[in-house]
């Protein structure tokens, strides 16, 4: 059979149909690489009265400390105006800011310019954010976290459209037509797999009607998956290696440097090794990840700004994320090597898929599902009931 085409294959958003931007926070402070950098602007935003806490709080046309907004899906923060709250910070959660970049964010609507709700909604342990990465320099690359995104620009696609791992977000007849053809019963999960090790440029995602293939195809996106989301499991580089601090870092590094030769990392004179060329030359939408991470930790806030208040060193969990990150790009380098090497010969186009009744999809496919059973708080306290 011919093979199918990037223009043949299947685009992204017609497999798996609802899509969210990502949230807008509209103010860093709220989020940040550490925890307690956050309570403490919390702290000293609350302990501000009047126009210099509004200052503090850098409003814009959609927040205020007046603003009267509902509580976020899952009971954090507080609903009663910012200009009067008072109390301890809401307990930070962890996000995903950028590509591969976990951080921290006060979970807390009254500071959030464009929350999406519905992502919020949908947020739990069986839930994969699959982040579409706009067209760039390099290559095309599916995202996957089981945190909150919240960088952009960038399509968010929930795997599922309700909680608990509840009904796909998957084309209506999707998964009965890959079984058919396929011969095997693929599940929600195979089919991001397969999506974030196949997608090509434009976000097309060629189908295969070879069970060998599709197999490989899989295995290769569990492989990305696990690396993207690693649920609290440490992985480990080839042959026994793991990068370790050869020389110690400094209280507060400002420059990052990489030596080929020497497969060394350095932070000023701190010195990290071994780190595989793969993991320093990973970029995502044309930007090196190692750069990103490390400018998000050193980047000066402006004086007077919440955003100004950050650890006064170089925190001990920053340089375990570090080592964790550099094994995690290393490994990711090689399974998207592999990744590229996949050649879709006897494909599933979306010719087919229209043909089967499987595309277009319906437009209610392409919003949020329901929720009526989950009671929310809303302004001042108010019950909202969706």
């Amino acid at each position: 059979m011919p093979g199918v085409t990037h223009d043949d294959a299947p685009p992204l958003a017609d497999l798996m149909p609802w899509s969210v931007a990502p949230p807008r926070l509209g103010r860093g402070w709220p989020a940040a690489p550490d925890a307690g950098s956050l309570k403490a602007r919390w702290d000293t935003l609350l302990k501000a009265g009047g126009p210099d806490r509004a200052t503090l709080f850098e409003p814009t046309r959609s927040r205020t400390p007046y603003s009267a907004v509902g509580r976020l899906p899952g009971g954090a923060g507080g609903t009663e105006r910012l200009a009067r709250a008072s109390g301890p910070c809401p307990e930070p959660v962890r996000v995903l800011r950028a590509p591969f970049d976990e951080q921290w964010l006060i979970p807390d609507h009254r500071l959030i310019d464009a929350a999406r709700l519905e992502l919020w909604r949908v947020a739990d342990e069986r839930q994969v954010f699959v982040v579409e990465i706009p067209e760039a320099a390099g290559p095309p690359m599916l995202l996957a976290t089981s945190l909150p995104p919240l960088f952009g620009p960038a399509r968010i696609r929930p795997l599922y459209r309700r909680p608990g791992g509840a009904e796909p977000n998957l084309a209506p007849g999707l998964l009965g037509h890959l079984a058919a053809r396929l011969g095997l019963r693929p599940g929600p999960l195979d089919v991001l797999a397969w999506s974030v090790a196949a997608v090509r440029p434009g976000s097309a995602v060629p189908l295969t009607t070879d069970p060998e293939l599709w197999e490989r195809g899989v295995e290769l996106g569990r492989r990305a998956l696990w690396l993207m989301r690693r649920d609290g499991e440490r992985p480990k580089l080839p042959g026994g290696r793991r990068p370790y601090v050869r020389a110690p870092l400094p209280p507060r590094p400002l420059t990052l440097r990489y030596d080929r030769d020497e497969e060394a990392l350095f932070l000023d004179e701190g010195r990290i090794s071994p780190v595989p060329p793969g993991a320093w030359d990973f970029e995502v939408g044309g930007v090196r990840v190692l750069e990103q991470w490390f400018a998000a930790r050193t980047a000066e806030g402006e004086p007077g700004t919440l955003t100004a208040i950050r650890p006064a060193g170089w925190p001990q969990t920053w340089t375990s994320e570090l080592l964790e990150l550099i094994t995690v790009l290393a490994l990711s380098a090689e399974v998207r090597d592999m990744c590229r090497e996949l050649t879709v010969t006897d494909g599933i186009s979306a010719t087919e898929l229209r043909e089967a009744g499987v595309l277009p999809v319906p437009a209610a496919a392409r919003r949020p599902a329901s929720v009526l059973d989950e009671r929310e708080e809303g302004p001042e306290g108010q019950l909202a009931l969706l």
